[in-house]
C-alpha cells in the first residue's frame, strides 16, 4: 500500500481550511439566493396578478426567502441611515434643531402613511415592472426599522463617557478616528439590540409592505406578509399556522447567522475592565474568525480605514474662525429657516385638507387622536412597569440573555393580524367593548423596544458598578434606586419613545381588525387613517397622518425629551 507524503507547511497555508470551505459555502449560499431572488424584478407587474398568491405550504420556502431578502437590504439601508443621520444630529446642535423633531415626525407617520404617499413614486421609477412594487416595499420596512435604530445610536452619541474622548485626542485621533474606534464601539451594544428590534418590528407590519392595497391600486407581492393577508382574507386558520412556523424558522435562521455572532463580537466592545463572567459565544462567529479566507477578503477594507485615520483635516486659521457674535447671527438665520420650513408645510397642508374638509371633520379626527393618546399613555405606562425590572434581571444575567433573545425576537415579531381571529373570535362571542379589548394589539409589538433597550442597559453596567454595590452592602430596594434603575435610565428612554411613537403607528393595525367578512373598528386616529387608506381618501389621509405627527412631536417635545436631557445629564456615565 502506497503511503501519502505528509502535507507540508507551505502546502497547509496554500491549501483551504476546513474554516475557508464552510464560510465560503455561507457566502457563495447568499449569494446564490440573492441572485435567485433579483431574477424577478425584471419581469411584468402583470406577473403577479397571473400568479396570485398561493397558501400551499410548499410555497412557503420561496415566501420566506423573499421575505427575509427585503429584510436584511432594509436593515443595510438603516444602518446607513443611522450612521449618517444621526452622527449629524448628535454632532451638530444646529442641525439637531431639524433633525430630531423631524425623527419625532417620521417615526409617528404610519407605514400606511409612507405606503399612501410613495406608492405610485416607486412603480413610476420602473413602469409596469415588478422592480417598482420591490423598492416600495422595501421602503416600507425600512420606515419600520430606521428611527428605532437612529435614536439608539443617537442616545449613545451623546452619552459616550468625556474621558474616552478625551483619551482618543491625546493619541492624536482626529475626529473621523475617534468615531470608528471610540464612539461607535461604544454604542455598537445597544446599537445591535435595537437592529434585533427593528427587525422584528418590520414583522409587525410585513403584511401592510407586502400586500399593497392604497385606493384600486392593489400589490401582493410573493412573502409572508401577502401569504398572510391571503389567509386572513380567506379565514383559513391552518395556513396561518404555517405562517407563524415559516416566521419562527426565518428568525432563528437570523438569529443564528447574524445576531447571535454580532452580540458576541460586541461583547469586547464592553467598558468593564473586568470581562464578563459568561461571554456570549457563537459558532458562526468562531467560523469567521478562523476563516484566512475571510481575513484575506477582508483585509482591504482595514487597510483602508487604517489609512484614513492618519488623515488630517485642513486646519482653519484663528481669524477665520466664528466669533461669539458671528454664531449667535448664524443660529438665529438658522432658526428662521428651521421656522419658515415648518411653517410652509402647516400652510402646504392646511392647503391640502381644507379643498375638501370640513372644520368639523378636522375636529373629529383631533378627538379620535386624544382617544388613542389615551391608549397610547396607558399602554406605555403598563408596559413599562411591566418589563423594566425583568430586562434589568435578563441584562444582568449573560446567560439568560442568549436564552431570551431569540424567544423576545419571535414574540416582537409577531404581527398583530395573527392575533385577529382570537381577538375578533372573543370580543362577538362574550359581547366585549372594542374600544378597550383591540387596544392591547397596539403594544403587542412596541412594547419588546422597552425591553430590547432596558436588557442593553442592563448588559453595559460596569462590573466595578456593581461590585461596588456590593461592597456597600446596597440591596433590596435601595439597589433598584441607586445602581439599577439610574444605570439603565438612559437605555429606557429611548425605548419608550420609540415605543410610544411605535404604538400610534400600531393602531392603525389595532384599531381595524378584521378576520374574513367581520371587522372590528375601535373608536381612534388608527381606524380613521385605516379607513381613509382603503378608501384612497388622499385629504383625510393627509390630515390622520398630520394630526398623528403633531400629537406626537408635542408629547415628545413636553415629557420624553426632557427626560432624554435629564437622562444624558444626570446619569452619564462618566
Amino acid at each position: 500500500m502506497r503511503i501519502l507524503p505528509p502535507v507540508s507547511i507551505e502546502a497547509r497555508r496554500v491549501l483551504p481550511s476546513r474554516w475557508d470551505v464552510l464560510a465560503a459555502a455561507l457566502v457563495l449560499g447568499f449569494i446564490v439566493l440573492f441572485a435567485d431572488a433579483s431574477r424577478s424584478l425584471v419581469q411584468p407587474l402583470t406577473t403577479l396578478t397571473h400568479t396570485p398568491i398561493s397558501l400551499a405550504p410548499s410555497r412557503l420556502p420561496e415566501y420566506a426567502m423573499r421575505t427575509g431578502i427585503r429584510m436584511l437590504i432594509a436593515l443595510a439601508v438603516s444602518l446607513v441611515f443611522t450612521f449618517t443621520y444621526a452622527t449629524w444630529a448628535a454632532k451638530s446642535q444646529r442641525a439637531a434643531k431639524l433633525l430630531v423633531p423631524l425623527l419625532d415626525i417620521l417615526q409617528s407617520v404610519p407605514i400606511l402613511g409612507f405606503i399612501s404617499i410613495t406608492v405610485v413614486f416607486f412603480l413610476s421609477l420602473a413602469p409596469g415592472k415588478i422592480f417598482g412594487a420591490e423598492l416600495a416595499a422595501v421602503f416600507a420596512i425600512f420606515t419600520s426599522q430606521a428611527w428605532n435604530m437612529a435614536f439608539s445610536f443617537y442616545q449613545s452619541l451623546r452619552t459616550v463617557p468625556e474621558e474616552m474622548e478625551e483619551a482618543g485626542r491625546l493619541f492624536g485621533l482626529n475626529a473621523w478616528a475617534r468615531f470608528w474606534r471610540i464612539e461607535v464601539p461604544f454604542a455598537v451594544p445597544q446599537l445591535i439590540w435595537n437592529m434585533m428590534m427593528s427587525m422584528s418590528g418590520a414583522w409587525f407590519f410585513v403584511v401592510a409592505a407586502e400586500a399593497i392595497s392604497v385606493g384600486h391600486t392593489n400589490v401582493a407581492l410573493p412573502g409572508i406578509g401577502s401569504y398572510i393577508a391571503v389567509a386572513i382574507a380567506q379565514k383559513n386558520l391552518s395556513a396561518i399556522f404555517w405562517a407563524i412556523g415559516a416566521m419562527l424558522v426565518v428568525i432563528l435562521i437570523y438569529d443564528l447567522l447574524l445576531f447571535r455572532p454580532l452580540v458576541a463580537w460586541a461583547d469586547r466592545f464592553r467598558i468593564d475592565q473586568e470581562p464578563s463572567d459568561v461571554a456570549p459565544e457563537s459558532m458562526i462567529l468562531t467560523l469567521f474568525r478562523r476563516s484566512e479566507l475571510m481575513d484575506a477578503i477582508s483585509k482591504p477594507a482595514r487597510s483602508f480605514m487604517h489609512w484614513s485615520y492618519r488623515l488630517a483635516p485642513p486646519s482653519v486659521p484663528l481669524g477665520a474662525r466664528a466669533n461669539p457674535r458671528q454664531a449667535r447671527v448664524a443660529d438665529l438665520v438658522w432658526n428662521a429657516i428651521v421656522a419658515g420650513i415648518a411653517v410652509y408645510a402647516v400652510w402646504r397642508i392646511v392647503r391640502f385638507t381644507s379643498a375638501s374638509l370640513s372644520f368639523h371633520e378636522v375636529l373629529h379626527a383631533a378627538l379620535l387622536g386624544l382617544i388613542t393618546l389615551a391608549r397610547v399613555v396607558i399602554l406605555i405606562a403598563l408596559a413599562s412597569a411591566f418589563w423594566t425590572p425583568i430586562g434589568i434581571y435578563v441584562g444582568l444575567r449573560p446567560h439568560l440573555t442568549q436564552i431570551v433573545q431569540p424567544i423576545a425576537q419571535f414574540l416582537a415579531a409577531f404581527p398583530a393580524n395573527l392575533l385577529f381571529p382570537v381577538a375578533v373570535s372573543i370580543i362577538v362571542a362574550l359581547h366585549l367593548n372594542s374600544d378597550i379589548w383591540l387596544s392591547p394589539l397596539m403594544v403587542l409589538g412596541t412594547q419588546w423596544y422597552i425591553l430590547f433597550n432596558v436588557i442593553a442597559g442592563a448588559s453595559a453596567l460596569p462590573r466595578e458598578l456593581r461590585d461596588v454595590a456590593e461592597n456597600l452592602q446596597v440591596h433590596g430596594w435601595l439597589w433598584w434606586q441607586k445602581v439599577a434603575l439610574p444605570g439603565v435610565f438612559p437605555y429606557y428612554v429611548t425605548g419608550a419613545i420609540t415605543a410610544s411613537g411605535g404604538s400610534w403607528n400600531a393602531s392603525i393595525v389595532a384599531e381595524l381588525a378584521s378576520w374574513g367578512n367581520q371587522t372590528l373598528r375601535a373608536h381612534g386616529l388608527g381606524a380613521y387613517i385605516a379607513d381613509a387608506t382603503n378608501a384612497g381618501d388622499f385629504h383625510r389621509i393627509v390630515l390622520g397622518i398630520a394630526l398623528m405627527s403633531f400629537f406626537v412631536v408635542v408629547i415628545n417635545r413636553l415629557f420624553w425629551r426632557r427626560l432624554y436631557d435629564y437622562a444624558e445629564r444626570r446619569f452619564k456615565l462618566a
